[in-house]
């Protein structure tokens, strides 16, 4: 235990707090500027590919604008995610769903950072918010929640030894993201482009999609994948298993990396295998696709597509990964207010199947890009696990980081 005093202070007292603008198409005035919502905000990231635009007035820059350094929190939706602003987009500004912490001087923003993520995730913002259904966390209540500050030498050794950590996991996921993007790029360059090894001595013949290389097929895509249906029915289970809701399949990423472990089920579920493909049904068009790391349980609202052949595994993951497949998904749906995906409509989706030689090619390539992904996807989980242990015991001055060797 470090023997150095720490101080207990409202947040209001150590940092400035902002709401972002309202958003009113009528009323604002200026120029267009990106702004970040309560969805483009997770724990420790941001989801910045489409982002929105509002006007800003010359003098509402500084009051509702971002600098490095910046915490972002959500103040409705999940109220207390944050993450740290690093300029990942300039002249970013916020709107009214949000709250902009900027601390003051004495107080390291990564330090700040770490504290409100180990307040939030333990439950410690709760008492904070208002609302019976809708919960929300207003300025003057953050402004009361209390966090415990060593000095500063101190907050920046404890920041640094987490942010180590942090800098893993987010090095594993540029890694998988640079992976997605050569493997979709491969698909690509083959499939679409049929610049595939070669290529330049294969004729293209006539075919219900155009022209393609001679000896490939068109076919449905139920003729190469199926739905599988394994349903368990809701109740305790046997042992416990890894769980993948809606909520936890990324947005147009192959890479399934959150899950939960239940061991008892409110509602029945499926089960899926490894490397089967995890499609969510329910409004198709937020692009859910996943390959599942493991085998486990998911929500019934979940098409769990599987190859008829091992020679079709790279080609259906594929297929049902693109965009192309995704829009049918969506243009196909069924149900105004929450449309779902069809498999009886989207087996009929055409799918160009190679010739042999260049099926067995490229699965061998898409197959390690995938178990290539999968194993960071466990390497980063286990950071994540690693850090969550550290996280409470150094900001509660348990592990005397001054007693450690620099």
């Amino acid at each position: 235990m470090s023997m150095t005093k720490w101080k207990r202070s409202p947040l209001g007292d150590v940092a400035d707090l902002c709401l972002g603008k309202m958003l009113d198409q009528d009323k604002n005035r200026g120029e267009p500027l990106p702004y970040l919502a309560n969805v483009n905000v997770r724990w420790g990231e941001f989801a910045l590919d489409n982002l929105r635009t509002m006007r800003f007035e010359p003098h509402e820059r500084e009051r509702f604008g971002l600098r490095h350094g910046d915490i972002v929190m959500c103040e409705g939706g999940e109220p207390g995610r944050c993450a740290i602003w690093r300029e990942q987009v300039p002249g970013m500004m916020i709107q009214k769903a949000l709250h902009r912490i900027r601390p003051r001087d004495g107080l390291d923003y990564q330090f700040l950072y770490y504290n409100l993520l180990n307040i939030g995730t333990h439950g410690g913002l709760d008492r904070y918010f208002t609302g019976a259904t809708i919960k929300h966390l207003p300025g003057e209540k953050l402004a009361m929640v209390v966090v415990d500050i060593p000095p500063l030498p101190i907050q920046r050794r404890i920041a640094g030894i987490l942010s180590a950590y942090d800098e893993l996991i987010e090095n594993g996921q540029r890694r998988i993201k640079i992976l997605e993007s050569m493997a979709r790029a491969l698909y690509r360059e083959w499939f679409v482009h049929f610049r595939f090894p070669g290529h330049e001595s294969v004729p293209r013949v006539p075919s219900p999609l155009g022209d393609i290389p001679k000896g490939w097929e068109v076919k449905m895509l139920g003729e190469v994948a199926e739905d599988v249906r394994r349903n368990v029915p809701k109740g305790e289970l046997d042992e416990p298993k890894p769980y993948v809701g809606l909520e936890h399949i990324p947005r147009r990423s192959l890479a399934l990396d959150a899950w939960e472990t239940p061991i008892e089920l409110g509602s029945n579920k499926l089960e899926f295998k490894r490397g089967e493909v995890l499609f969510g049904k329910i409004r198709p068009y937020f692009h859910k696709v996943s390959v599942a790391p493991f085998d486990g349980l998911c929500s019934a609202d979940t098409i769990v597509i599987r190859a008829r052949l091992p020679e079709h595994y790279a080609v259906v993951v594929a297929c049902v990964s693109s965009d192309a497949f995704v829009a049918e998904a969506s243009a196909t749906a069924n149900g105004a207010k929450m449309p779902r995906a069809n498999w009886d409509v989207l087996e009929k989706f055409p799918i160009v199947v190679p010739a042999g030689k260049v099926a067995k090619q490229f699965s061998k390539l898409f197959a390690d890009s995938i178990a290539h992904q999968q194993a960071l996807i466990f390497q980063i989980q286990n950071l994540r696990r690693t850090r969550d242990l550290l996280l409470p015991r150094l900001l509660s001055g348990q592990i005397d980081v001054e007693a450690m060797p620099t």
